[in-house]
């Protein structure tokens, strides 16, 4: 969660492929992360890249990033989708590693924002993204039969369900990090956990010491933690290609909720609020 240490982390993960590198983009400035994918290309390494073909104010930014990625030699594909943004972040090593983060590789996220990075080997989370990259890359549908392993959630197709049957399953806490919840049927279904009793604490456009909104998180019961891209806005849940992991390793979501209840702190009673309370 450290901005060094996120960087540190994904040039770490990129350094060490050796055979093949998969990976979504939808932005990228930062020349030190353009730079390893260049070298693991040189030391004879494939880079296979999914881009988003839409950003908000990004469209000559990302045609260069196309050419340069095109120009050292790795494989590009422009989401097709006429509807559907690009706006996951993950990334593959070897089919054996897997990244998924809450931010962009930009100079930003490197240093001004609240994000995170997580690495795993978990297969079911490698073999999922491998799936969903493979489809999106050929530009064909998900396969509807088969699920892209249980710690996954990916939108649109899953996002609203998925995200939903979490919420409805928390018994006493709901702890949300997302500047962009604005989603009138997940405002209402929180609002409702609320009056069942239930702790619901959301970090939004707060200020939080300094430190920019940006990465999306939320911990249900201070033992599951979701991770990732999707926004509870009804863009990011119902028209966006997004990607996020639950998490339920203990030590991770301890180490989540302590960053959490810190940026909580900061924030104050404006954490107890959803979008349309009255407040004095």
């Amino acid at each position: 969660m450290d901005p060094a240490e996120r960087k540190a982390a994904l040039l770490g993960v990129i350094g060490a492929a050796k055979k093949r590198l998969i990976l979504s983009l939808f932005r990228c400035d930062d020349f030190s992360i353009l730079d390893a994918l260049a070298a693991a290309l040189e030391r004879g390494c494939e880079v296979e890249a999914v881009l988003t073909k839409r950003a908000k104010g990004g469209k000559k930014r990302l045609k260069k990033l196309w050419g340069a990625l095109e120009e050292m030699g790795a494989v590009v594909t422009r989401y097709a989708d006429p509807v559907v943004k690009y706006h996951a972040k993950y990334l593959v090593a070897d089919g054996a590693t897997a990244v998924i983060t809450t931010l962009n590789p930009t100079r930003k996220c490197f240093t001004r924002t609240w994000d995170a990075v997580l690495i795993t080997q978990d297969p079911s989370v490698v073999k999922g993204l491998v799936t969903l990259f493979k489809a999106d890359a050929a530009g064909v549908p998900l396969p509807s039969r088969r699920p892209l392993g249980r710690r996954l959630i990916v939108g649109p197709e899953r996002s609203r369900k998925e995200i939903r049957a979490l919420i409805e399953s928390a018994k006493h806490s709901i702890r949300i990090l997302d500047h962009k919840l604005s989603d009138p049927d997940v405002v209402a279904l929180l609002r409702d956990r609320r009056s069942e009793g239930i702790t619901v604490s959301v970090l939004g456009k707060q200020p939080m010491g300094g430190v920019l909104p940006h990465g999306k998180m939320m911990i249900i019961d201070e033992a599951r933690a979701v991770l990732g891209s999707t926004a509870l806005s009804t863009l990011s849940l119902d028209f966006r290609r997004e990607v996020s992991v639950v998490i339920h390793e203990p030590a991770l979501v301890k180490q989540l909720n302590m960053s959490y209840q810190q940026l909580s702190a900061k924030a104050g009673a404006a954490a107890t609020h959803l979008p349309g309370d009255r407040t004095a």
